[in-house]
């Protein structure tokens, strides 16, 4: 009894039919979720432009201190780019319970809008923003994709904000302090006559005394987060272990107040010259100028902390026992 066996070029032609079918949908799914994606994100947009627009222009106008914050986007979405093989390895899923901190977010941030003065806080509508633009990406990407996304939105929710001046001073009273000791000890090695009352700097000059407030010239101080948020950035991709980027992270304490040590020092040397010197843009541009040499501080900081650990890089091959001759 003789069988009948398929014909392969049939077969052929019936799969060859099918994956491009199987194609094409996978691209018009992909380009819907993209589209809706895309309108949803505009409509949160319009939704929080009173907050995004503020922190532009808290940014823009506040640059010595906040300008760091327009940045912080691009180096999120540069945290997503390096693991984008590991996001397309498998196709989006769908997650539906991502609405439920979407609704939350949007919520809160409109009770903290339409809400009593008290809720009215650039850093609470904040967390709305951010519980929602969470949401969404667990909506559209599935929590397969979070287990990659939730640390570059975790970095952008921290550091892509301004933090408010009340919030500030209870971080920097302390730093502030610690900065005006320096300043008043480094002045007196370099032989100037100087007396220190709290956080103010008395500096004696031809008889004459010039006040140089800390809480002031170190109003810089907020440049902190601009530290943290480098910290962090250079940990993520720069070192292997956890140890190693925490250690990272907490330099960026000392190297901030080290630098505004110098930039008080900076200042009061300059305001023997000119009292002006110390107060309006001047001020600030010189808080600019010591960016770049503590920016080199810190990655001498990195440049130690990753030469601490030595792994041994010699190939496996070296470490196998020789085997008979000729084999």
């Amino acid at each position: 009894m003789s069988s009948v066996s398929p014909d392969p070029a049939r077969s052929h032609a019936v799969a060859l039919g099918r994956l491009p079918n199987a194609a094409v949908s996978e691209v018009l799914d992909g380009r819907l979720v993209i589209g809706a994606a895309g309108v949803l994100l505009g409509v949160v947009t319009w939704l929080f432009w009173d907050f995004l627009s503020r922190q532009v222009l808290w940014a823009v106008t506040a640059q010595a201190d906040w300008g760091h914050t327009l940045v912080i986007p691009f180096i999120a979405g540069y945290f997503v780019y390096l693991k984008r093989g590991e996001l397309l390895a498998e196709p989006f899923r769908t997650a539906w319970i991502g609405l439920v901190p979407i609704l939350l977010g949007t919520a809160w941030y409109m009770t903290c809008a339409l809400g009593p003065p008290t809720l009215r806080h650039h850093n609470l509508l904040g967390a709305g923003v951010a519980a929602t633009l969470f949401g969404l990406v667990l909506l559209f990407f599935g929590f397969r994709a979070m287990r990659w996304l939730w640390f570059p939105l975790a970095y952008l929710a921290v550091f892509g904000q301004t933090i408010s001046d009340r919030l500030m001073n209870i971080v920097t009273f302390e730093m502030q302090d610690i900065t005006a000791r320096g300043a008043h000890l480094l002045l007196i090695v370099l032989g100037l006559d100087v007396d220190r009352l709290g956080n103010t700097l008395y500096i004696f000059h031809e008889g004459v005394a010039q006040a140089l407030n800390i809480s002031e010239a170190c109003s810089g101080m907020r440049m902190l987060m601009a530290f943290l948020a480098l910290g962090v950035a250079m940990a993520f991709t720069g070192l292997k272990f956890v140890w190693q980027r925490v250690a990272l992270v907490v330099l960026a304490v000392p190297t901030a107040i080290f630098v505004n040590v110098l930039r008080v020092v900076t200042l009061a040397l300059l305001s023997l010259l000119d009292t002006e010197f110390a107060a309006g843009d001047f001020h600030t541009a010189v808080g600019l100028v010591w960016l770049l040499p503590a920016l080199l501080i810190y990655l001498g900081f990195m440049w130690i902390i990753r030469r601490i650990v030595v792994e041994d890089q010699a190939p496996a091959a070296a470490t196998r026992a020789p085997g008979p001759p000729g084999s």
